[in-house]
């Protein structure tokens, strides 16, 4: 049997363990049998209502929760010579229907209105075209080389522990997403079906370690933690941990929120000597109760040959027409300096080979459509709608997200889209969003 089909399997016995233990959860609720209500004739024919002799149970809450969601969508682009959306990760492939998510998550959360000892976890594992680039290191990077594939995206536990003078601290172990950025690996929290510059090419995307969070009040958290690196799990390409550390705000009674967050360490393979910052602050203001402003600001600075940085900022504005219907834009401007960090890959494994450096071999086979932007800033706007539909039990929700984006380098010396041949890109993608 192969590694993936061992991982696979795996996967699909815990996934079956966690239903039989949350049905088991919710089973015991329904334990005790009850009498119901009588009516008993009287004398003179009135009748009186006989209370029953054990009161009805009321279903206990279980102990964690089990949901999850299919993600499935398509990125048309009428100039794509090679099948690809320059700019993209996610959303790569041009004209071809793809299944991105099949998400199957356990968690607890931990009491948001408790400072007592808690215990929490999230189990998240996912199959989809995703996975290519939520991998990290050593845990399933180089299962399959199919276009779907498989991927733990969470496997974490935390932990609060009581503080005098605070509202507690938070530890988190494990596999877990950075926390950096508006947007995340969850689709259901995204305001479009494509990814921002900052996501896909500013962003650290999965660390294994430790997260600290102080909650030194109900205005401020204190970040610090120690990883392996950004996507770095069993294996590391340069033996070096990383540091991460910052603040988040909330304030007007949770309307404001802000996170600013800094990542670094060494992150270029077979080199623990240059480091990488990543620094990221995201702001969300609800304005009203439909009106809604985000802002990412993001700046990236890699030491390796003499220095390379890349950074911009990310404006987001959504408007809730009614309850279903939701609209939405993105700006954003993102600079590449030194022709580092935005880049395609034709593989379906091409970003995990240069994670682990294996393109440094002369070995490396080459393909011409693995392409760089150049030094390029780059100019991205967004507009699309939400659309939630009422959907029949068991499902919960249903997302349905069209989108229009226009992408182009402001710097004229690359013609960075199209295969290196084009200063601008349109797309209009449309993903559907199943929860369950």
């Amino acid at each position: 049997m192969t590694l993936a089909r061992k991982w696979v399997r795996a996967a699909v016995w815990i996934s079956a363990t966690l239903c039989a233990a949350y049905v088991c959860s919710l089973g015991g609720a329904y334990a005790q049998e009850t009498i119901p209500s009588a009516t008993v004739a009287l004398d003179d024919k009135e009748t009186k209502e006989v209370q029953p002799l054990v009161e009805r149970a009321t279903p206990a809450k279980p102990w964690f929760n089990l949901y999850g969601w299919i993600e499935a969508g398509i990125t048309g682009n009428p100039n794509a010579p090679d099948n690809h959306n320059f700019g993209h990760l996610f959303t790569d492939r041009a004209n071809e229907p793809l299944l991105n998510q099949v998400s199957i998550v356990a968690e607890r959360l931990l009491d948001p209105n408790s400072t007592d000892f808690d215990l929490g976890f999230k189990f998240w594992f996912m199959y989809g075209s995703d996975s290519r680039y939520s991998k990290s290191l050593g845990l399933l990077d180089l299962a399959t080389n199919n276009r779907i594939q498989p991927d733990f995206w969470e496997i974490s536990t935390t932990i609060r522990l009581p503080v005098p003078a605070t509202n507690g601290l938070d530890l988190k172990i494990g596999k877990y997403q950075d926390p950096m950025t508006v947007e995340g690996g969850d689709p259901r929290g995204n305001v479009f079906y494509s990814h921002s510059y900052i996501f896909n090419f500013g962003h650290p995307g999965n660390e294994t370690g430790l997260l600290a969070t102080l909650h030194v009040n109900k205005y401020l958290d204190l970040y610090a933690g120690v990883n392996r690196g950004t996507n770095t799990t069993f294996q590391d390409n340069n033996h070096s941990v990383a540091f991460e550390g910052g603040f988040g705000l909330n304030l007007l009674d949770g309307n404001l929120t802000v996170l600013g967050l800094t990542h670094d360490g060494p992150e270029d393979p077979h080199d623990n000597h240059d480091w990488r910052y990543i620094n990221d602050i995201a702001t969300t203001w609800k304005v009203t109760k439909r009106f809604t402003a985000m802002t990412d600001l993001n700046l990236v600075d890699d030491t390796a040959k003499n220095g390379k940085w890349g950074g911009g900022v990310a404006q987001y504005f959504t408007y809730s027409l009614v309850d279903w219907l939701q609209l939405g834009l993105r700006a954003e401007i993102w600079r590449d300096s030194g022709a580092f960090y935005v880049a395609q890959y034709a593989g379906n494994n091409d970003v995990i080979h240069f994670l682990r450096g294996d393109n440094l071999s002369p070995s490396f086979p080459r393909d011409p459509s693995n392409l760089g932007g150049g030094h390029t800033t780059y100019f991205e706007v967004t507009w699309g709608v939400t659309i939630k539909p009422p959907v029949p039990k068991p499902l919960t929700a249903l997302l349905i997200r069209p989108e229009v984006r226009y992408d182009r380098a402001l710097t004229s010396q690359f013609n960075p889209f199209a295969q290196n041949t084009s200063p601008d890109q349109w797309t209009l993608g449309l993903d559907l969003v199943m929860e369950f």
